[in-house]
């Protein structure tokens, strides 16, 4: 019998761009996605096909794919579980591959969010519409995902899991919106909807009580031993609304080094944690959160010793008190900090400035048209972003140019009826104040 197998979902360009006050610009959630297929991650959720500023760059990433940019990690939309958001959808993406189409499930969801409009037979029948609407305009993996499933009753998600599964679904997500569930309920509730409908199953929790992580490679067990594949989904450096969601570098080395995973459960080989480091230092660039100094792996004090006790065992030997190596994260490499001469480039930069940059990096122009294209290119992305540009952006700008520009091109869609027209000739001298 095959072995089942743990897999990532990272959800930060989907999920974790909800993070309230803060989120990434189109070129950085790109670079993320850039980032999650380096280090092997089976999939990203990277955003939301029926919305309209995220059009461009979701058709962009799905060209990547296709160019081979992105070789491993799977591109994939979210929507709500309805027929006429995966219209739209595809519509928007065409070339979409991978859904998930999202609906609540529990009794305080039903009646808080649908007044009463409709019943679990509603959302069972509506979501069973949406997954064949999906496969019937070019989808090749859908998925289905509960909303609030921990505070829905067990019986429901069985009979929703098996209901999209007969329609075709590939997947069904457990999601605890609210963080609620405890490590052992994880367990056993995951492990029954495995045994009782044989689908793989994704979990997705969030972070309210502190959590997340262990009920997400607690749930994987249930998963793995109810005889289903499971499919973890992460959020780089823990980022999603209000708490969080579960953080990816945690939950893979949980799998990876705890005693009740290590040689146990199998995680998806692809998977190098070697990237750990820079994934989790370019996604704290670009939120613009710093990493807490004592964060599992990529903190500041992660692999640090002050007491006389500690110091002295850890140069004796590092096992005594470090758990995994910081090599194996991609950390220990010098950081060279320049004190003298800096050139930089952006949204101000001249030629020979941005010439300087590109050819410290090795990188060249075929002639002068060329390098000019390529520095307004790097202008509007220092424009986009309102940050310096680190060099892995502006590498991608060199070798992709032309979907940098498709990424960074937002149109709003602006069309004033004629009540909006007169208030704002009525009111064209009023400012803030």
């Amino acid at each position: 019998m095959e072995k089942k197998m743990i897999y990532i979902v990272d959800v930060t360009n989907r999920d974790g761009v909800q993070t309230s006050r803060l989120g990434l610009a189109k070129l950085q959630k790109t670079l993320v996605n850039l980032y999650l297929d380096e280090m092997g991650v089976t999939q990203s959720e990277f955003g939301f096909p029926t919305t309209k500023h995220e059009i461009n760059y979701l058709n962009a990433n799905l060209e990547l794919a296709e160019r081979g940019a992105i070789q491993y990690t799977k591109l994939s939309g979210w929507m709500r579980g309805i027929e006429s958001d995966v219209i739209e959808a595809f519509k928007n993406v065409p070339k979409l591959k991978v859904v998930n189409l999202s609906v609540s499930t529990s009794d305080q969801m039903i009646q808080g969010k649908f007044g009463g409009k409709k019943d679990k037979k509603d959302i069972i029948a509506s979501s069973v519409k949406a997954v064949k609407k999906a496969y019937e305009l070019g989808a090749e993996i859908v998925g289905v995902n509960a909303e609030d499933a921990s505070r829905t009753s067990l019986e429901f998600l069985i009979e929703m899991a098996a209901a999209v599964k007969e329609a075709g679904a590939k997947r069904f997500r457990y999601c605890d919106t609210l963080g609620y569930d405890s490590p052992d309920m994880a367990y056993n509730r995951l492990r029954e909807i495995a045994e009782k409908t044989g689908i793989d199953l994704e979990m997705h929790f969030h972070n309210d009580l502190g959590m997340a992580v262990a009920n997400s490679v607690r749930g994987a067990q249930g998963a793995i031993d109810g005889g289903v594949n499971a499919y973890i989904n992460t959020a780089i450096n823990g980022m999603g609304e209000r708490a969080g969601n579960a953080d990816l570098a945690c939950c893979i080395l949980a799998i990876l080094k705890s005693s009740g995973f290590a040689g146990k459960y199998q995680i998806d080989p692809k998977i190098d944690i070697s990237k750990i480091w820079q994934i989790a230092k370019y996604t704290s660039y670009a939120f613009g959160v710093p990493l807490p100094i004592n964060y599992p792996a990529v903190g500041g004090n992660a692999f640090a010793h002050e007491s006389g006790i500690h110091a002295d065992g850890a140069l004796k030997d590092r096992r005594n008190y470090e758990l995994y190596d910081y090599e194996e994260l991609g950390r220990g490499e010098p950081e060279v900090v320049e004190t003298g001469r800096m050139i930089t480039t952006g949204e101000y930069g001249g030629i020979k400035g941005f010439r300087d940059v590109f050819e410290k990096m090795s990188m060249e122009f075929a002639d002068e048209d060329e390098a000019r294209n390529i520095l307004e290119l790097v202008r509007y992305a220092n424009v986009h972003t309102q940050l310096p540009l680190l060099d892995s952006e502006l590498k991608f700008i060199y070798y992709h140019p032309d979907l940098a520009l498709k990424i960074m091109t937002v149109i709003p869609p602006f069309n004033p009826s004629d009540a909006l027209k007169a208030r704002l000739e009525k009111d064209y001298k009023k400012t803030f104040h």
